[in-house]
């Protein structure tokens, strides 16, 4: 007998056919002797309607109340989900965040876990009940309900099994398992039956979206066994572990970021501290950065170029003028229609080449490269968006390609 968390997301849970598809995947495995915890996420878009219906009523509404608002989603998935279990005669019973004391700090909308509750868990366990909980959201320390962000319900479910001493946390998605690139984009994406902690979380925090990198970073950080499946089909997924037990290959995947904006301080005197004091002011300002070029200094001159997230571009330009006194550049420009392209890979470390085949592929197509970053996994590029697409396909032609 083992302990199994299953998260299943929104869309898995959409409509009343859905949601018994799902029960009859959890009573499969309750039916086969384990305990299990389900984690479910609200159902289809009605995280999107309940947005819409907040700013009918108030344009501005503050972070509290929306998290009070948006918690009701997954309090409805759950509920109903045991309300189906228990008509096929699985017991069952819904719990909310604030119900397993799921402890969060009281950044609205955002929270960050601080610790799982065990004991009521435990409890309905031990009586022998399949227990869904809410995932996406907490309670902090002022007994109010919060929310955990993007992600949430991913993050929510990986806690739950790091605190819980899970054997596995199953993540079930509309796709079955983590693929080379984005099977519905990409022409030849092939499906990996393992992957590394570290690909994981570079893929995710490059685009791919299959798991979101906060849930990726726990899992490694408690070491947590994660399954990627599909909710529609009985097969095989990805497991994501620590260390891959099959040949690693030089390349695992590639991946597509369109949320990205090139900024460029054109100009800047060539003196020491010029960096530290540009990144200073975006740091306390909580924008973060990215890729980072700085020129060979000419004439006592320099420009410095990188990237943040497209939301942050504004913000990041108002706040680097407001100090061009301290930073003394001539001028600033901004391009919203980049993306990043990257490839991921364990394997890179031993080979040599890589880049140069990524290069190699992308020059093939006529794909111009702006900017360059790489580290022991991972390369990165960063292309006009127009040619993002083009980029990944090409690029994963050649490495994947037959």
């Amino acid at each position: 007998m083992a302990l199994i968390v299953q998260k299943f997301g929104g869309s898995s849970v959409a409509d009343p056919e859905k949601v018994r598809r799902v029960a009859g995947i959890i009573a499969e495995a309750y039916n086969a002797g384990n305990d299990v915890i389900v984690v479910l996420s609200a159902q289809g878009k009605t995280t999107d309607k309940l947005i819409a219906m907040a700013k009918e009523y108030n344009p501005n509404p503050s972070k509290r109340e929306m998290d009070m608002l948006l918690s009701t989603g997954e309090q409805q998935s759950v509920a109903l989900c045991a309300m189906t279990l228990q008509a096929m005669g699985i017991p069952a019973v819904s719990l909310t965040g604030w119900q397993v004391d799921f402890k969060t700090n009281s950044n609205y909308s955002n929270a960050a876990i601080k610790s799982v509750g065990q004991e009521r868990i435990r409890r309905e366990l031990d009586a022998k009940r399949v227990v869904l909980v809410t995932g996406f959201q907490g309670v902090n320390k002022y007994d109010d309900i919060t929310t955990l962000g993007r992600g949430g319900s991913d993050t929510s479910a990986v806690a739950i099994a790091a605190a819980m001493h899970a054997d596995l946390c199953q993540i079930y998605t509309d796709v079955d398992g983590v693929y080379t690139a984005d099977p519905n984009k990409v022409k030849g994406a092939k499906k990996l039956d393992e992957i590394t902690f570290d690909e994981m979380l570079e893929l995710a925090s490059m685009g791919a979206k299959v798991l979101h990198n906060r849930s990726v970073e726990m899992a490694k950080r408690y070491n947590v066994d994660l399954e990627v499946l599909s909710s529609y089909e009985r097969l095989p997924g990805t497991k994501v572990r620590g260390v891959n037990k099959l040949e690693q290959a030089e390349v695992s995947g590639v991946a597509k970021d369109v949320n990205v904006a090139r900024i460029t301080l054109i100009g800047m005197q060539d003196i020491p501290g010029m960096a530290f004091r540009t990144f200073r002011c975006l740091a306390k300002e909580n924008i973060n950065v990215d890729i980072i070029l700085q020129s060979l200094g000419r004439n006592g001159i320099q420009n410095i170029t990188f990237t943040v997230a497209r939301a942050d571009a504004d913000q990041a330009c108002d706040v680097l003028e407001a100090h061009i006194d301290e930073l003394g550049f001539a001028g600033l420009d901004v391009d919203k229609h980049v993306a990043k392209v990257s490839i991921v890979g364990a394997g890179m470390m031993l080979t040599s080449g890589i880049a140069a085949k990524m290069f190699d592929a992308l020059a093939s197509r006529k794909i111009n490269i702006d900017m360059i970053s790489t580290s022991e996994i991972k390369v990165s590029v960063l292309v006009n968006e127009e040619d993002a697409d083009r980029a990944v396909q090409a690029v994963h032609d050649k490495f994947f390609g037959d």
